[in-house]
């Protein structure tokens, strides 16, 4: 820390309990009174140096014995013990930490030029500008001083220039000059190292972030660090950089924001009281860039959950909001589990604030042009990655909330079928979610299970979600049924992918075979991975070949049974024993009569398709036969 020695006189003064005593030998002709302190001091010295304590010493002359009060002073009794000393040229020491003190104290006793030549006024003045001005740590000590100095400080534009000194080193690159400004008096030599005496010590300087000001800036009170913030906006400063240091700021002073240590190594200062971190997070609020991406989603809805804690204004809590909805996509699981702080609310997590958070996405969404593509679109195209990962996030959060006994249909259902529909490539989370919450509520009538299931789209699952859903107890009929009529589709579409390969191996041969034959450059190499590619084929091939044999096996057996239950009992009997066993679901009887001729025709059309597709198998096996 930088400093310039005062006087040369050596130390007169003693001090005995609230009393200052000058030990000159002389008694003392006038006492000073600042609050609780005396000052026994001799008049000369003083009215040499200070215009209103002349002035005061004049006026008191002819009182027996001459005190007087100096209780406006600023700095108090601290700034008064420094100031006599000066006046009586003792040693003193100017410093970062003093000269404000010294510089307000001196303007207020009136200790200019005019009076005595390089008094206090001057010799104050001169050291803040060419010293402490210059350096970045000298400035931000005396901006500190400056909050028990206020308003003389301001009125002296000791706290603009300080601030403005700060705001212009934050905002150049440190990188650009010859030393670190955060490193008084060290300096670099041409080629990189420090210089101590203008002699190299091989030390390396250190490089500096953009970010290298945060913990020095939040050292400081809120309302100087908010006049240093919008300074240094003024200046052009990049809003992610402010945005940074904003919740450097937030994370040393809001204990909320360190849930699970998620937040960062920040020192943590637990001074303040709950109101004053209720006014701090909505100043922060105020003062955060409205811009996508410059604070992270994690610690956005860290300050958002700790709004609600706090109860902070609903202004504040909306803002937030809206600034999470803007970068929903980049947001985790985790943190969107936001609790319930509410008494008035029954359940455990806060679904109201992410469907309102969601709502603000999508407005954002539909106003950068947003529209409504088809399933093909979603898969293709990389500019729908965030509606789809916010898609995926929200049927996550649905899993995690659905078990929750208090979570009311209505509002399950009003947040599920908020994501459009297009933003999901598959139902399959959407198809977990559901089913947690008709585990989780079993109590559901048939209708309101029917009314929860239209939200699924049967096309949108997944072989392994079909499986799933149509052994589902849980699942009403009609959805069961769908799911199975739509995997019967993906199961022909699979045999028909199948036949496909087929005649491309078929038609591949002669391919081969000219290959093979062939003198030109590079035809072994490319007879190779014909041979590679062939090779995996059959291999498929032979796997979908076992799978149509199981297929085949399965239909045999149905047939059977169905052919001996007709002779047995008839049509009805059928329907109310091989359709639950193959459902897996307990069908109302009403639901499962059917007539003994369409019984018969059920089993004619099963054994022609058995029939073609047994011929397709024994095609697809000589097939084989004949490539290997």
């Amino acid at each position: 820390m930088a400093s310039m020695k005062l006087g040369s006189k050596p130390d007169a003064f003693k001090r005995q309990g609230q009393a200052w005593l000058c030990t000159t030998g002389l008694p003392s002709d006038v006492t000073v009174e600042v609050g609780d302190m005396s000052f026994h001091l001799h008049k000369f010295p003083l009215l040499s140096k200070s215009a209103f304590l002349a002035r005061s010493i004049e006026e008191n002359s002819d009182q027996e014995e001459c005190v007087i009060k100096l209780n406006d002073i600023p700095g108090g009794a601290k700034s008064f013990e420094l100031v006599a000393r000066f006046c009586y040229g003792v040693k003193i020491e100017l410093s970062p930490a003093n000269v404000v003190y010294l510089r307000c104290a001196s303007e207020h006793l009136q200790m200019t030029e005019e009076v005595a030549e390089d008094n206090l006024i001057a010799q104050s003045e001169m050291f803040l500008n060419q010293v402490v001005l210059r350096n970045w740590k000298d400035s931000l000590t005396a901006l500190k001083t400056c909050d028990g100095l206020l308003p003389h400080a301001e009125d002296l534009q000791i706290v603009k220039r300080c601030i403005e000194s700060l705001a212009s080193k934050a905002t150049t690159d440190p990188n650009l000059f010859g030393w670190p400004i955060r490193e008084h008096g060290i300096m670099q030599s041409p080629g990189g190292s420090v210089l101590w005496n203008g002699i190299s010590t091989g030390a390396r300087p250190r490089n500096f972030n953009a970010d290298w000001w945060y913990e020095d800036a939040s050292s400081l009170s809120f309302p100087m660090y908010k006049r240093l913030i919008s300074t240094m906006e003024s200046r052009g400063i990049r809003p992610e950089i402010i945005a940074g240091s904003l919740t450097y700021y937030a994370k040393k002073y809001l204990p909320g924001l360190n849930r699970r240590h998620i937040m960062g190594t920040v020192p943590h200062t637990a001074t303040l009281s709950e109101v004053e971190q209720k006014n701090l997070l909505e100043e922060i609020d105020g003062l955060l860039p409205i811009h996508k991406g410059i604070a992270s989603t994690k610690i956005l809805l860290g300050l958002l959950r700790t709004a609600m804690i706090l109860k902070a204004r609903p202004t504040c809590i909306s803002n937030l909001e809206k600034r999470i909805g803007m970068q929903l996509d980049q947001a985790t699981l985790e943190d969107l589990l936001l609790p319930n702080f509410s008494y008035t609310m029954e359940t455990l997590y806060n679904v109201e604030c992410v469907h309102r958070i969601l709502d603000h996405f999508l407005a954002m969404d539909q106003a950068n042009g947003g529209d409504s593509p088809c399933l093909d679109d979603v898969m293709a195209s990389p500019s729908l990655t965030p509606i789809t990962s916010v898609a995926k996030l929200i049927d996550g959060y649905l899993a995690e909330i659905a078990p929750d006994i208090n979570l009311k249909l209505p509002k399950f259902q009003a947040l599920a079928s908020a994501v459009p529909e297009y933003a999901r490539p598959l139902d399959d989370g959407l198809y977990r979610a559901i089913d947690i919450y008709l585990k989780a509520h079993s109590w559901l009538s048939e209708a309101e299970r029917e009314q929860l299931c239209r939200l699924l789209d049967c096309q949108k699952l997944s072989l392994e979600a079909c499986t799933h859903a149509a052994q589902n107890e849980r699942l009403p009929l009609r959805v069961v049924v769908q799911v199975l009529f739509f995997e019967q589709l993906q199961l022909r579409t699979s045999i028909a992918g199948c036949l496909l390969v087929s005649d491309n191996l078929e038609g591949s041969r002669p391919l081969r075979s000219g290959i093979a034959t062939s003198g030109e450059a590079g035809g072994w190499a490319t007879a190779v991975r014909e041979n590679q590619v062939l090779k995996v084929g059959m291999d498929n091939m032979r796997m979908r070949l076992a799978e149509l044999e199981k297929e085949c096996s399965s239909m045999r057996q149905e047939i059977e049974k169905l052919g001996g239950r007709t002779s047995k009992g008839g049509g009805g009997g059928w329907a109310s024993r091989v359709v639950p066993r193959r459902l897996g679901l307990k069908v109302r009887a009403q639901m499962c009569s059917a007539q003994e001729g369409s019984v018969s025709e059920q089993q004619r059309s099963m054994s022609a398709k058995l029939e073609k597709l047994q011929a397709k198998v024994t095609k697809q096996k000589k097939q084989l036969a004949a490539d290997a």
